[in-house]
């Protein structure tokens, strides 16, 4: 063997050292494996980092308790059980993580100029002016702190979903009552988001799906990523999406706004995000308790520092490491949350312990 062919032969297991150095997966598999019973018996988790996926592994392992469940849940919805393998381009509901891609597409109206995040939201929607909601601000829609009390979140879901149009929508939020001052109070829920959609409708005249489709799933490649075709749009919680769509989402907040070159977010808008407004005088009115101690942006929770994320009512966990610059996702699908909070905060740890520094 010459020369030249040993100094290839060596560069190439440098590189293949180096990129297989970015990940350890052995921890994460290992976690992955024995926690997949207690999160649905199936779960995906994909890691970017350095302009790549450094990380993708599926744990498929539905006992018969579990697909019985699944298929129970499927007929309730009316459709058939989907019991196929988890894999990165499966699409599932992501629930709430939807609320991160909303406020996302709300901001590239702010960027715009076509609204302002200290707009009030009775110049858009007369009805909520009528009912002493005119003075909440877009900034308080997207961060929870309308001072509204909505209902339990499930129900509110299904408020929307027998509404015959956005308007009737807005008007049930307009019927809720208050249960804080706007900008003081903190109430997890679909209302904001809401409204925020309403409004992007009301100034542009198309559907909030097509807004959408356009300002957000087109650009980022998120072809497998949609709000659904009811009737109204449910900004809060309305997504279907997959793993590596979502990812892709995750990528361009990583990099301040910009995918493949094209900025989609303005980098202020990416970091007004992800400032916690949840601040000590702030009064909690409702906090989900997978939760925790997390803070609150716009359509995102602040972990701690520099981590935020926006978990869903079925357990799928997206979240950002600004300090160590990776962004993953896991996407599951069950609803028992006993533990999550303490699941996401471990599986965030082992994270962080295997990438690169």
């Amino acid at each position: 063997m010459n020369f030249y062919k040993v100094t290839i032969i060596a560069l190439l297991l440098l590189f293949c050292g180096k990129v297989s150095a970015q990940y350890n997966p052995a921890k994460t598999d290992a976690w992955l494996d024995d926690h997949a019973r207690e999160m649905g018996g199936r779960v995906v988790l994909m890691v970017w980092q350095n302009g790549q996926v450094v990380y993708s592994h599926a744990v498929n392992a539905m006992n018969p308790k579990q697909k019985m469940a699944n298929k129970f849940m499927a007929r309730r919805q009316g459709k058939t059980a989907d019991l196929d393998d988890f894999t990165p381009s499966m699409r599932l509901p992501i629930a709430s993580c939807s609320k991160w891609l909303s406020a996302a597409l709300v901001m590239t109206f702010v960027d715009e100029g076509k609204l302002r995040l200290n707009d009030t939201v009775g110049k858009y929607l007369p009805i909520l002016a009528q009912h002493g909601k005119g003075n909440i601000t877009i900034s308080e829609c997207l961060s929870h702190l309308t001072g509204i009390k909505a209902p339990e979140l499930r129900e509110s879901i299904e408020d929307v979903r027998d509404a015959a149009s956005m308007d009737e929508s807005i008007e049930k939020i307009a019927n809720m009552p208050m249960e804080g001052k706007p900008g003081k109070t903190f109430h997890y829920s679909n209302a904001g988001l809401q409204i925020a959609g309403a409004i992007l409708e009301k100034i542009t005249g198309k559907s909030f799906e097509t807004l959408f489709a356009e300002r957000i799933a087109a650009p980022l490649n998120m072809k497998n990523t949609d709000f659904g075709k009811g009737k109204v749009a449910l900004p809060a919680g309305g997504a279907i999406s997959t793993t590596e769509d979502y990812l892709n989402f995750l990528v361009m907040l990583l990099n301040r706004g910009m995918f493949n070159n094209k900025r989609i977010l303005s980098e202020n808008s990416v970091a007004q995000m992800q400032v916690n407004r949840c601040m000590p005088d702030v009064k909690i009115a409702y906090k989900p308790e997978e939760a925790g101690d997390f803070g609150y942006g716009y359509g995102e929770w602040t972990m701690d520092g520099p981590i935020v994320t926006s978990p869903g009512l079925f357990g799928s966990f997206p979240w950002i490491n600004n300090d160590k610059k990776y962004a993953a996702f896991m996407m599951t699908y069950y609803i028992r949350n006993t533990g999550r909070h303490e699941r996401y905060v471990e599986l965030k740890g082992l994270v962080d312990e295997a990438v690169a520094r």
